[in-house]
This record gives structure tokens, C-alpha cells and sequence, in this order.
């Protein structure tokens, strides 16, 4: 016998589970106990289901401590877990009794312009638990059920006089079937890297690795994508027949587990690996922050924690899910009708020396001859420009319709990076002053790097941020962070994060230019589906030099680069471009570029795997986007079927050859709505119509 599952002293999963083989996880012995809650669990089980039905929920009491189970078409998908939550005022995860449970049907709808879908009809079946302890009501249990998401969070009371407490441990686990796979980005050591910045999340990822592994010891950065063997009975839950065939992505569930809601009332969490398919949630490490804060939160009671979310279901499912922003609501009202668009960045391709007036001028023409809405000005600015300088370059952006966003250094104390500015956006006095600067000289926007990891006042400093900045109508950029969670509508004035191994490592070595189909094909699959991500990518460069001559070898096409302009969403996007471009690149792809949406009304995953290729549509207003990139070794030929096209219509179809030369031609679409492709490795492809 196989022991799948790590039960410690608390019953963490229910032991009957922990010692079913590991290859009959899948099977109807395990269904058969979760139907026998009587006989299994000690107690009558509570269920709860999606509104379609398909997703399930079962939650039991054992031995005083809340355990849950998910299965979805009847399979089981998460088996019976621990739930809980230990504070400084009461073990509330385990001597607990059920006081009473209440249900309720939700049904909401709201609209969000920098999020993958402009609007959102939210459906999901509530299930609150209420828990007492030595009779006195000390927990609640929110679940949230969606047609392809559970989410809960835990609320707690006070304890008589005691109105505060500090959450010493989330007793929260997902406990998966050993013969899972996983696809997951490690969680870095404190104060390491560049200038002792980490964790900056920005870690390669791990594919199809076999559950049981705790990252590099420290656990795995949110979110965290796992494939199971079994599948669904009742068929794909998608109905529209986008593909003939999903290949790959095909066979077996796929689950994405993350966190939304997080706020200066929490800490950012990460996900820990007991043992084989046993994950729990896990805080913050002792020396982040350089040591300062506890790595535990504390909250006023009554008090909520974030949403713990698990998105399950099909690839499709998984890339167009919308939890981390259907479970939160705005904190504050926007100052101003924030406007998103499209802007160009010199520092990815000139670094450092390419920040001093007369490059930023250059660029802001640039940004100008393609129609963009803003240029990026990042570090040393205030040493290589100066205010003034910044203020003359404002006035001349705005005679081009050309706005500016501004680089910030966000320490304080917790890393070692000498970028400037520096020493500001810490300090609320300071940071304020700042921005009333930036807003009498119509700056657009910041971009603040260099955060110190996730415990408390971290987290506090992105909202401070965030807050100050809408109070003076700027845009928030953040980089060298950690993951957003639910923030593009908690906070109206959020634009993106980076939170990737992002473009810059494009530059800084040839490795990461090998590899940079096989990344790509990674996050619309995982860091993407969960919140906007700022890449700074689509050049159009054959070098990472100023001259384009020297640096590293970019090894994608230009078809490539137009097609994750699509593939990678966020509703600012300043891209690698560079003025030479416009004499140095062909002609379709600079037209390409310059019409490229940043915002979308709707999203369809078509096909894909990740780590190998993947193929996308994106509306924005009436118009579609097809885009897919290849990773793989041999040609990916697919046919793809098309129904957001209309029969006849008349497409443009950029496409490479076997040498990564790229070419658009038009093809008219036939009857069926059908088109094959081919595309080759590092290639891409991209589709629309007729412009």
C-alpha cells in the first residue's frame, strides 16, 4: 500500500484517504467512501454545488476540525482536506462544533475595462458554515461555488474582551492525487539575487513534475497549475467547438490554486508541500523585509482572511477563469476615468546610459509616430534627466499626445539596489509630495520596483501606494513584486504587475532568448490567468542593443512577437519597440503594432499546452484576434475552427515559414469556419480580419 497523503497530529486529511493506493485515487473506491460520509467521515456531510452542477463541495467535521472534498462529474478532484485557522486568542482548527450552515444562490454582474472580459455575469451557490467552540461562535467558513471555481475564506469573531488577534497559521490544505503532475514557479530564499532583492517572483518554472516537491525548499509562488489523470465523464465543459481536437490539453482535470482579496489587512501567502500531493498554505519567510515585521498578520475582530481560490476543469477553464475578481469589490472610487493604451520603454533595448533627455525626446517621437499613448522613463531619471528636465519633457510629451510614466525605487531598508529614485515611495510624507509633482506636470503613471517580499507592512506599502496614487490621478506599475490578487478592481487606478521572469532577462542572457518560446507558452496558462502581467515584450529587434547589432540573439519571429502583444494581457503595455523599428522592421508588423489593443471585451482559449504552444482569441469591441505561439520542436498543424468569424469573411493571417520569415497574406473563410495552420518552433501565428 501506497501512503498518498502526510497525516501530522491535527487531522489534516481524512486517514482513510491517506493509505487508498495511489492508483486508485481516481477510481470508485474513493467515491464510494465520500458517498458514505456516515460510515467514513462521523458525521452527516454538508454539500453544496455549482449552479450547473458540476463542481461539488462536500464539507465534514472530524474530530472537531473542518475538512473538505471537491469532485467534479462525480470524480473527485481534491480530496478530504483540512481546513482551520489558528490565532494567538484560540486553536480554531480543531475542537470545533457545527453550529449551523446557510446557502444561498449569488448572481452579480459588473463591468472591468483592464481585466480579460469587459463584463462578467457572476453565478455561484454560497455555503457559509458557522462554528462554535465551548459554546461560543468563534469561526465562519465562506465557500463560493462557480461553474469552474470554489473559493472560501475564514471569518473570525471576538473572544469576549479580546477584539484583535494575530494568525499565528492557516491550517488549509489541498490535498491532490499522487499521480498528479504539476507545473509550478519556486518560491526564491529572502534577500538574495540582484542586490539581495529577492523574492522578486521571478523563477523559471518546473513542467509536468511529479507532485511531492517543495520548490527549493521554500514552497511555490501563487498560482499553482496541476494536471490530474482522470477525466471528466460528462466531456469538455465547453460547448462552442472552437477546435476540432484540444490534442494535449486533453485528458484529466486541470487545477489552478491562487489567492485573491489580499490587502494591507493580510499577508501574501505561498503554497508549501507536506508530502506527495499534500500542499498547504504557508506565510511569508522570517527574512523578508530584511528581517523587520513578523511574518504573521494581525487583524481587528471580526476579521476576514483572503479567498483561497481552485480553479478546475478544463485548460480552457483554467485560462479563462474570472475569481480573482468576481470575490472582491473596489476599496475607493477612481479620482478620474483612468486611460490605458499602449507606450514605448528604451531602457530594455539601450539599459541604463538610454534614460538622459535627448533618448527620451527620441522616444517620445517614436511614441508619437505609432500612435501610442505614453512613454516609460525608467531608473536615473533624476540623476541623468533631473526635474526640470522631466518637467520640459512633460510639456513636449503633450504637445505629441504623449504622456509620461515615471521609475521608482520602492526601499526603504529591505534590499541593497542603488536605482534612483530612491528613499520616496516609502514614506508617505515624501510619496505624497512626489506625486503632487508628477500630477502639476500631467505625469500618467508610475513604475515602482524593488519590493521586500509579502508579509504585512509589505503589503500595506502596494496599497498605501496605490491609494496616494488615485488621490493625485496616476496609474500604478509594479515590478520586481509580488503576484496581484483581485487588484485591477480593488483599486481603479492598479495597471499592472510583473511578478515574471519578464523581458529583461531577454537582454541580460542568451539562455533566456533560447527559451523564450518555451516561457511564453507558460503564462497565459498560469501568472496571467489571475491577474494583468507586465511584460515589456513584442520587440522587434534582432539584438537586445541599442545599435541592433550587438547583445543577445533573439530567437523568435517577428510573427512571434506580434502574436504575445495578444497572448499577454495587460491594459498598459509598453513594449520593446525602438525607433529604428520603423525603418528596420517590416512595414506590416509596425502596422500591426501600432492597432494592437491593450484592453478586451472577451477571451477564448483554443488550444494548447503549457511549456509547448498555445492558441488564443481575444475581442476587443467587434473586432477578434486569433494568436498562437509554438515552442515545440517539430511544426505544430492544427485546424482551427473559427465561429467568431463570420463565413466568407475575408482574414489577414500572418504566418512564418520553416526559416522564421514571416509573411502576412489574406484568406477568405470558408463554409465549415475552418483554417489549418502551421507553426513552426519559435514561430507564431496571428489572425484577423481583414483590417
Amino acid at each position: 500500500m501506497t501512503k498518498q497523503f502526510k497525516p501530522k497530529a491535527s487531522p489534516r486529511v481524512s486517514p482513510l484517504l491517506g493509505s487508498l493506493p495511489s492508483g486508485r485515487f481516481g477510481g470508485g473506491l474513493l467515491l464510494l467512501l465520500l458517498m458514505l460520509p456516515t460510515v467514513v467521515l462521523a458525521q452527516t456531510a454538508t454539500t453544496a454545488k455549482s449552479p450547473n452542477g458540476r463542481i461539488a463541495l462536500q464539507l465534514t467535521l472530524e474530530k472537531g476540525q473542518p475538512m473538505y472534498s471537491i469532485s467534479y462529474d462525480a470524480q473527485p478532484v481534491i480530496g478530504s482536506s483540512a481546513l482551520g485557522i489558528v490565532t494567538n486568542i484560540g486553536d480554531y482548527s480543531t475542537g470545533l462544533t457545527l453550529k449551523d450552515t446557510q446557502t444561498r444562490d449569488i448572481s452579480e454582474s459588473y463591468s472591468l475595462p483592464n481585466i480579460k472580459r469587459s463584463h462578467v455575469d457572476y453565478k455561484a451557490t454560497e455555503l457559509v458554515a458557522h462554528y462554535e467552540q465551548n459554546g461560543h461562535h468563534v469561526l465562519d467558513i465562506c465557500f463560493r461555488i462557480s461553474n469552474r471555481d470554489v473559493a472560501f475564506r475564514y471569518k473570525v469573531y471576538p473572544k469576549g474582551e479580546k477584539k484583535v488577534c494575530v494568525v499565528e497559521k492557516e491550517q488549509t490544505f489541498f490535498c491532490l492525487s499522487t499521480q498528479t503532475t504539476s507545473f509550478l514557479c519556486p518560491q526564491s530564499k529572502p534577500m538574495g539575487g540582484f542586490a539581495r532583492t529577492s523574492p522578486s517572483y521571478e523563477t523559471p518554472y518546473t513542467l509536468d513534475d511529479p507532485v511531492g516537491k517543495n520548490g527549493w525548499g521554500e514552497g511555490f509562488t501563487f498560482p499553482c497549475l496541476f494536471k490530474t489523470t482522470v477525466s471528466p465523464s460528462g466531456g469538455n465543459p465547453r460547448r462552442d467547438n472552437l477546435s476540432p481536437s484540444r490534442g494535449e490539453s486533453e485528458g484529466g482535470f486541470w487545477i489552478l490554486i491562487s489567492e485573491t482579496g489580499t490587502d494591507g489587512g493580510y499577508v501574501g501567502c505561498r503554497l508549501l508541500n507536506e508530502q506527495g500531493g499534500n500542499y498547504c498554505i504557508g506565510f511569508p519567510q522570517s527574512g523578508e523585509l530584511n528581517g523587520v515585521g513578523s511574518t504573521t498578520p494581525s487583524m481587528a475582530l471580526p476579521g476576514e482572511t483572503p479567498w483561497r481560490t481552485i480553479t478546475v476543469g478544463s485548460l480552457a477553464d483554467i485560462v479563462e477563469t474570472t475569481v480573482p475578481f468576481d470575490l472582491v469589490q473596489p476599496k475607493y472610487e477612481a479620482l478620474q476615468t483612468y486611460q490605458y493604451g499602449k507606450g514605448s520603454w528604451s531602457w530594455i533595448i539601450g539599459m541604463d546610459p538610454s534614460c538622459n533627455y535627448d533618448e527620451q525626446k527620441r522616444y517620445i517621437d517614436f511614441s508619437a509616430a505609432m500612435g501610442y499613448q505614453s512613454v516609460l522613463i525608467d531608473a536615473f531619471w533624476d540623476k541623468q534627466i533631473g526635474y526640470k528636465g522631466i518637467e520640459k519633457l512633460a510639456r513636449y510629451g503633450k504637445e505629441k499626445g504623449v504622456g509620461l510614466f515615471l521609475w521608482y525605487n520602492s526601499n526603504g531598508s529591505w534590499n541593497d539596489a542603488p536605482q534612483t529614485p530612491i528613499g520616496k515611495m516609502n514614506n508617505a510624507r515624501v510619496r505624497r509630495q512626489e506625486m503632487r509633482w508628477m500630477q502639476e506636470n500631467g505625469i500618467r503613471g508610475i513604475k515602482v520596483d524593488f519590493f521586500g517580499g509579502d508579509k504585512q507592512p509589505m503589503m500595506q506599502l502596494y496599497e498605501d501606494i496605490l491609494s496616494d496614487a488615485n488621490d493625485y490621478g496616476l496609474l500604478v506599475i509594479f515590478h520586481g513584486c509580488t503576484l496581484p490578487r483581485g487588484w485591477e478592481r480593488m483599486y481603479p487606478n492598479y495597471a499592472a504587475s510583473e511578478a515574471v521572469l519578464a523581458s529583461e532577462n531577454l537582454h541580460f542572457g542568451q539562455g533566456a532568448c533560447d527559451a523564450e518560446a518555451r516561457n511564453a507558452c507558460i503564462h497565459p496558462f498560469i501568472r496571467n490567468t489571475v491577474g494583468a502581467m507586465d511584460f515589456g515584450g513584442s520587440t522587434l529587434n534582432k539584438f537586445y542593443g541599442a545599435d541592433n547589432q550587438h547583445g543577445t540573439v533573439r530567437r523568435t519571429s517577428d510573427v512571434f512577437a506580434l502574436a504575445t502583444a495578444v497572448l499577454f494581457q495587460s491594459p498598459v503595455q509598453h513594449f520593446a519597440l525602438a525607433p529604428n523599428n520603423l525603418n528596420d522592421a517590416p512595414a506590416w508588423a509596425i502596422d500591426f503594432m501600432k492597432r494592437v489593443p491593450t484592453t478586451w471585451d472577451e477571451l477564448r482559449f483554443i488550444d494548447g499546452y503549457p511549456g509547448k504552444f498555445v492558441i488564443m482569441a481575444r475581442r476587443c469591441g467587434q473586432k477578434w484576434y486569433v494568436a498562437g505561439i509554438n515552442a515545440s520542436q517539430q511544426p505544430l498543424k492544427k485546424t482551427l475552427s473559427l465561429p467568431m468569424f463570420d463565413k466568407g469573411t475575408s482574414l489577414l493571417v500572418y504566418t512564418d515559414n520553416a526559416e522564421l520569415n514571416g509573411a502576412v497574406g489574406t484568406k477568405r473563410l470558408g463554409k465549415k469556419q475552418q483554417l489549418s495552420v502551421t507553426i513552426p518552433c519559435n514561430g507564431g501565428l496571428l489572425i484577423e480580419a481583414e483590417y
